[in-house]
């Protein structure tokens, strides 16, 4: 190939040849020199004006610094709130916890169940097999809102619990209460039984006579106790009685007290059941140191009997 260089003298004019192998260097040339001459001119520029211009450099490293500081700070704000919460959720918890256990103590009391029965400072006893879907779970932790969910579910049941633990207790007192009214069990804590409710020969008539209650016999001075509780509406002397004690219980419960050597309580006062009311003696219409036990149920005297077998 030939090709004709002409100079701006006119005067001369040249040939130029150009070879395969010139061709191929023209070429190449232009495809590899003109870009590579392009980049390092970048480069330089680019060097030059980041020599020329450091504070740009500086501001951008510093707004993504401060940005990524307040996404930082913001991520440290949000798990510390979370933590505070979940601090005050387990503190409730906690005192939910304690009022349950204080409860249950105070009701197996009151139900009189063994001390070993039910234990609420120990965790219950609970067991079981190892199942596959166990051993599935076994390298898997729970997910937060998972987490969450079951404390809220948990703070439920525990209040609920509470709340029916709460009815239970106030059930028993109610119970407890109208137990501790009902006469129940002996008026003396030591003695016998001398004579019985119903149609006897009386002791001093010789003739057949209906007693109203049923007399204990002991040691003179002896306690006599009473069989529940209640306020005590009379304390003195009454004809056939001496010395008597009468105590309303309510729900129509009366229950007396006679022949005793000296009364304990004062009318008005409230008794509880196994008080101390009186010491036995022989006052009255009487043969003898013994306590005459009568119970009244609205107004009328019943055999006292089912009441004293009552407590056993």
């Amino acid at each position: 190939m030939n090709i004709v260089v002409l100079r701006r003298n006119k005067r001369s004019s040249g040939l130029l040849t150009l070879t395969r192998h010139r061709l191929i260097s023209l070429v190449l040339g232009t495809v590899i020199v003109l870009p590579a001459a392009f980049i390092g001119a970048g480069y330089y520029l680019g060097v030059a004006h980041m020599k020329a211009n450091p504070d740009d450099l500086n501001l951008a490293l510093q707004s993504e610094l401060d940005a990524q500081r307040l996404k930082i700070e913001e991520v440290t704000r949000n798990a510390q709130e979370n933590m505070d919460a979940l601090a005050l959720r387990l503190g409730n918890l906690q005192s939910h916890v304690v009022r349950l256990d204080a409860l249950g103590q105070r009701l197996t009391q009151m139900a009189n169940l063994d001390n070993g029965e039910f234990n609420f400072e120990q965790p219950p006893a609970q067991g079981g097999p190892l199942t596959s879907s166990d051993e599935m779970a076994a390298g898997s932790s729970m997910a937060v809102p998972d987490f969450l969910q079951s404390l809220q579910q948990l703070s439920s049941q525990i209040e609920d619990r509470g709340e029916q633990l709460g009815v239970l207790e106030d059930m028993l007192m109610t119970r407890n209460l109208q137990a501790e009214v009902v006469p129940a069990g002996r008026p003396i804590t030591r003695g016998w039984l001398s004579s019985y409710y119903g149609m006897r020969t009386d002791p001093f008539s010789g003739r057949r006579a209906h007693h109203s209650g049923i007399d204990f016999a002991g040691k003179e001075g002896s306690d006599v106790v009473a069989v529940a509780a209640g306020v005590v509406t009379y304390s003195g002397k009454r004809s056939g009685y001496g010395q008597l004690v009468e105590i309303n219980h309510g729900k129509g419960y009366v229950t007396r007290y006679g022949h005793n050597k000296e009364h304990l309580v004062e009318v008005g006062e409230t008794v509880k059941k196994g008080q101390v009311i009186a010491r036995m003696g022989s006052s009255g219409r009487s043969t003898g140191p013994h306590v005459h036990f009568e119970v009244l149920v609205n107004g009328r005297a019943v055999d006292p009997k089912k009441y004293i077998l009552a407590s056993k």
